[in-house]
């Protein structure tokens, strides 16, 4: 392989698309052949002088291509022929176009599960709500009030209903965000689009974003779709390692830092106050903006908790949250909350994608709040959420005492399980599936968690949590012997 070769940081073709381009071409001089192994991701990512998750990227997607394939014991090699494939080129070949883009595809991993996530299986990973959560009284409350009060489904202003946005003043408040007026919210269509916007509205290309790691994002090509690398901060029991800030900012450069505080996704992990304090500090006095991923906090079994925003006395944090995974994930309806200047370029970004979030989600949520509505819903499914986790506890005490440990999450979805021993994560995946059980493996959350497996009691029943629990407990042994 010829390995004297410069990517051009200045090209609108991006990084990961410039090296899949460079290993084609040298299959197609038979430089490469098949069988032929590739050096490491690591070594890869010194030779092209690139961030490893962008050699993840292009790796993977020649995987997709059956260009590559990755083997647990010899690394990645040439795929058994490819030549016949690079070759058999047709006039117009729409395949072509179905993998170029600047937009990255999931990971192959996570592409199976959106294949697989409404056929007949256990969803143990899901992170959302069960059709067993849903309100319909709620809904039918909302929906007979806005047959009487809709007198039209016009588009919206840029940063969404008026109205929606002075409820949600008086909400925010009531969770300890003070200085806050209407101008400073934008309405959005979840919190996934929030994060979609922050990544092509204020970050610029090749720019860094720190992360905790494991994180929600690494499971996502929002960011790295946008060319901004991700550098990931290690986590404990008391949440992300702020004293690994300062150092990783240093060698990064980076421009934000993206942090789920509360709740944490996959681990449910929260943060406790003295490493909020710590964090909010070395965050100011670096000049660090914070976004803050606000989506499972309403979710707390103990005591409930105030964002970081509320303790934000410098405007460094932009907020994000959503309705999707408190209560109802199809009303696809969240928002930002900051820096008022922040606040109107990434509305009128919106305005350029979509020209305003659903007019009808919006009104259902002004129905919801001035009903005083949410507080109840909510009341109840903390209560469920609560006798779940407790379940899935004790399932887990019942199976995997033995071969794994876990966290006891105060709140959210998720409990994240470390295996004793390193496992194949993709078989373990091939394994579940065939026993109609939909896992999360935590490689997909970062490339370093192969021992991990990301749990929900959110969405299986009692009844699928113990099956669930059982086979994969077997399967995870069958694997140890």
């Amino acid at each position: 392989m010829d390995i004297i070769y410069k990517l051009d940081k200045t090209s609108d073709i991006p990084l990961y698309i410039q090296i899949q381009n460079h290993i084609i071409s040298n299959i197609k001089k038979g430089n490469l052949k098949n069988g032929d192994k590739l050096p490491s991701q690591r070594e890869l990512a010194k030779l092209y002088d690139v961030n490893r998750s962008t050699v993840v990227n292009a790796l993977d997607e020649l995987i997709s291509k059956d260009i590559l394939e990755s083997k647990t014991k010899r690394g990645t090699t040439i795929k058994d022929d490819t030549w016949s494939i690079l070759s058999n080129q047709n006039n117009l070949n729409w395949m072509s176009f179905a993998k170029s883009g600047s937009f990255y595809p999931n990971l192959n991993t996570v592409r199976t599960i959106n294949e697989y996530d409404n056929k007949n299986l256990i969803k143990i990973g899901a992170g959302e709500l069960s059709d067993d959560f849903f309100k319909k009284d709620i809904m039918e409350t909302i929906l007979n009030d806005m047959k009487v009060n809709i007198n039209s489904l016009k588009y919206e202003n840029a940063k969404g209903s008026y109205e929606l946005r002075l409820l949600l003043c008086d909400y925010f408040k009531k969770i300890g965000i003070k200085n806050i007026n209407p101008d400073k919210i934008l309405i959005v269509s979840g919190a996934l689009q929030a994060l979609h916007l922050i990544s092509i509205g204020i970050l610029n290309r090749n720019s860094t974003l720190l992360t905790e790691m494991p994180s929600y994002v690494n499971s996502l090509r929002v960011f790295q779709s946008a060319d901004v690398n991700l550098y990931g901060i290690k986590m404990d029991e008391n949440g992300i390692i702020t004293k690994d800030i300062k150092k990783a900012k240093r060698i990064s450069k980076a421009s934000l830092l993206y942090t789920i505080p509360y709740f944490h996704n996959p681990t449910g992990v929260s943060i406790n106050e003295k490493r909020r304090d710590e964090l909010l500090k070395i965050c100011n006095d670096l000049k660090l903006p914070i976004i803050e991923d606000d989506t499972y906090r309403e979710l707390y079994f103990d005591k409930p908790y105030k964002p970081l925003k509320a303790y934000d006395k410098n405007d460094l944090v932009l907020l994000t949250g959503s309705m999707s995974k408190i209560l109802f994930p199809g009303l696809r309806l969240g928002w930002i909350v900051g820096k008022e200047i922040i606040i109107d370029k990434l509305a009128d970004l919106k305005m350029q994608i979509d020209y305003g979030t659903s007019s009808l989600s919006q009104e259902a949520c002004i129905s919801l709040f001035k009903k005083n509505l949410l507080k109840k819903a909510l009341d109840e499914n903390r209560k469920e959420l609560k006798n779940k986790r407790d379940y899935m506890l004790k399932i887990l005490n019942m199976y995997f005492k033995d071969i794994a440990s876990w966290n006891r999450p105060n709140g959210g979805y998720y409990i994240w399980v470390k295996l004793n021993r390193n496992i194949s994560l993709k078989k373990l995946f091939d394994n579940a599936l065939k026993n109609h059980i939909l896992i999360h493996p935590g490689d997909i959350y970062h490339h370093s968690m192969k021992n991990h497996i990301r749990l929900s009691y959110s969405h299986a029943s009692y009844e699928e949590i113990l099956y669930s629990l059982k086979t994969l407990s077997k399967l995870i042994q069958i694997q140890n012997h």
